[in-house]
């Protein structure tokens, strides 16, 4: 399976001679010279996160997209095989990818970096030949911070994935299927065969009487 990294670039104006540039996917060696911001927070402490996103960027499928001001990085998606633990790795299918961790320092919300961020990962049909899916789970969600209830959060998430064509998934996976707000959601490229559609198929249904 070709994985297509090819370098895109934006830039977003702050005001006050403040910018903040958009890339993606930045390969291990060039994020390793950058910082990440103290807010940067709610998977890990932020230099251990900077270190997981330097080990994804290393990897053969994985793909960092990141906004950063100057040199410290203020928000990243990123993208990665499933966990070998997770029966998203069931069959080792090599077309199929995760959208996983998506963050922006509190600091810089409200100016539709995540949206911005998956759109420039998507840009030049670099993932045509892929099913990227993720799986939303409420308890990762920062409802605290956003001062959302499960419900608008929920929403919230379905228009960022909306906006780069993903859409609701149904399946039997019990951790999704835990919780009413939790979802599957998933973008099957044009280019990806329908073995592979049907494969993964299998891997949302374990118990055949859903299909």
């Amino acid at each position: 399976m070709e994985h297509r990294k090819r370098l895109q670039r934006e830039q977003l104006s702050l005001g006050e001679s403040r910018e903040l540039i958009l890339e993606g996917p930045v390969a291990p060696n060039r994020l390793a010279e950058m910082s990440m911001h103290k807010a940067l927070d709610a998977f890990r402490r932020p230099l251990e996160q900077h270190i997981a996103l330097v080990e994804i960027a290393g990897l053969d499928e994985g793909r960092i997209i990141l906004a950063r001001e100057g040199n410290v990085i203020v928000g990243y998606v990123t993208f990665h095989y499933a966990d070998e633990l997770e029966r998203w790795s069931d069959g080792g299918m090599t077309d199929l990818i995760e959208l996983g961790a998506i963050e922006v320092a509190d600091d810089y919300r409200g100016c539709g970096l995540g949206k911005r961020m998956i759109e420039l990962a998507f840009a030049e049909e670099q993932l045509e030949n892929m099913i990227v899916f993720t799986t939303e789970y409420y308890w990762h969600w920062d409802l605290e911070g956003t001062k959302l209830n499960v419900w608008e959060y929920r929403k919230m998430m379905e228009r960022l994935m909306q906006a780069v064509g993903m859409v609701w998934f149904a399946t039997d996976d019990p951790e999704i299927c835990s919780h009413p707000a939790n979802c599957l959601m998933v973008k099957i490229g044009k280019e990806v065969p329908l073995s592979s559609v049907e494969h993964f198929d299998r891997v949302r249904f374990r118990q055949r009487f859903m299909y």
